[in-house]
């Protein structure tokens, strides 16, 4: 069955999933929808995902959107993926399951709160809710920390103490890569007290090469853009 992936580039679970069909030889056909135009309010797109987010996927006739649920999909279906990602021993993928139901309403509750409101509303010209910039950095950076003290362990690289990268471990970074629309200043005071999670972010970069920067190389493009705004906007 042939696989057409909807996405955004500029989606953290969109990038994910790309990233993650990459690495593991997934044959797909991206099929690009441009949030900042509107194409996800499409009634040709409501047709595939009704919730109107990307990303979502159509394998064959067979219809799926969220992107964990996806990924799940991804990595049961194919036959290629290695047992790492998903693993078939159900004890080490609850342990999976747990870290992607946390991240849902804490990492990347915070994540959309802080940037939405301080880069992203201004950027298309909505209003913006200091008060919830404000409530998104202290979740973030609650997040940050118990990603660097708990999901973190010891003795693995990766989240819960694993030695190779999982669905989590992709999430999740791909998350926080939102934070390189944040002027460095901002974005290193956020991330410089959790030693292990800069560590970790590296760690991840390395498995995941070279479609890591190849899918993140949008995400720099509008970053360039952010920065120049803001030098302009500091010189006026």
């Amino acid at each position: 069955m042939s696989l057409k992936v909807y996405v955004d580039r500029l989606s953290q679970p969109s990038r994910a999933l790309l990233i993650f069909c990459k690495l593991n030889g997934i044959e797909f056909e991206e099929v690009p929808i441009d949030l900042s135009k509107g194409q996800h309010k499409s009634p040709e797109f409501e047709e595939v995902n009704p919730m109107k987010q990307v990303p979502a996927i159509a394998h064959g006739t067979f219809v799926l959107f969220e992107s964990h649920a996806i990924l799940r999909y991804l990595a049961s279906a194919f036959p290629g993926v290695a047992d790492h990602w998903y693993p078939t021993d159900l004890q080490k993928r609850a342990k999976i399951e747990s870290v992607l139901d946390w991240h849902h309403s804490n990492l990347r509750r915070g994540s959309v709160g802080y940037i939405f409101n301080t880069i992203l509303a201004p950027a298309f010209g909505l209003p913006t809710n200091p008060q919830a910039a404000a409530e998104g950095k202290k979740l973030l950076s609650a997040s940050l920390a118990t990603i660097d003290t708990f999901w973190l362990q010891k003795d693995g690289s990766f989240l819960n103490g694993n030695s190779q990268p999982s669905l989590a471990d992709l999430s999740l970074v791909c998350e926080i890569m939102q934070l390189e629309f944040l002027d460095e200043k901002d974005r290193d005071s956020i991330l410089s007290p959790h030693k292990n999670v800069l560590k970790w972010i590296d760690d991840v970069k390395s498995a995941l090469a070279p479609h890591f920067d190849e899918i993140h190389a949008t995400l720099f493009k509008v970053k360039e853009m952010f920065e120049k705004k803001r030098s302009a906007g500091a010189s006026s």
